[in-house]
């Protein structure tokens, strides 16, 4: 009788431990939005829709541009591991944190820039540094999660059947990306 509690146990955990994980993350993902919400409410209410003219729209498309790729391919690195291609899942991965470190080094042009015409002092430059350096953070530790799925997958973790790190990471990989979508209008275009 004493190891059927442990059994128990077992078959209790396996089958509730990824519905927590899904809800947890969808939890953290709700907090999240309502930071990113904050900080884009605060942008309008403390300069209103005025930007300077000198931002830098070329760059700020391209990057955007380079994040939006890495969203196609981080979902292509989570469906290669959920059909075992773990070749296609390593290629995947590795191409979406080079697009990732890509849009960081654009991030640090862009602050370079901005810094020299708008600077933090400034209603805007304080709202577009606090807004740009929130969503950096965010990037910088997207590609360290994925960094970590990479090393993982690369030691023979993850497969078909329990995927579940790789699939929280691309989602929260989707998040950024979504909040850029957000971003790159309110301080670009509007």
């Amino acid at each position: 009788m004493a190891l059927a509690a442990p059994a128990a146990h077992a078959r209790a955990e396996a089958t509730y431990r990824p519905q927590a994980n899904k809800l947890g993350l969808w939890l953290f993902f709700l907090s999240e939005t309502f930071l990113f919400s904050a900080m884009l409410s605060a942008r309008f209410v403390t300069s209103g829709t005025d930007k300077p003219h000198d931002l830098n729209q070329p760059l700020a498309l391209a990057i955007t541009v380079v994040l939006l790729l890495s969203s196609i391919s981080a979902y292509l690195s989570e469906n290669a591991i959920a059909n075992d291609d773990r070749s296609g899942f390593m290629l995947y991965t590795r191409i979406t944190i080079v697009l990732g470190l890509l849009f960081t080094a654009g991030v640090v042009l862009e602050w370079r820039e901005a810094l020299a015409d708008f600077p933090a002092a400034t209603i805007y430059g304080s709202a577009f540094c606090a807004l740009i350096g929130l969503h950096a953070f965010h990037v910088v530790t997207g590609i360290m999660a994925l960094g970590v799925v990479l090393n993982l997958g690369g030691k023979g973790h993850f497969g078909s059947e329990d995927y579940w790190p790789v699939e929280g990471t691309v989602k929260y990989w989707h998040l950024v990306d979504l909040m850029w979508v957000v971003i790159y209008p309110s301080l670009y275009l509007f």
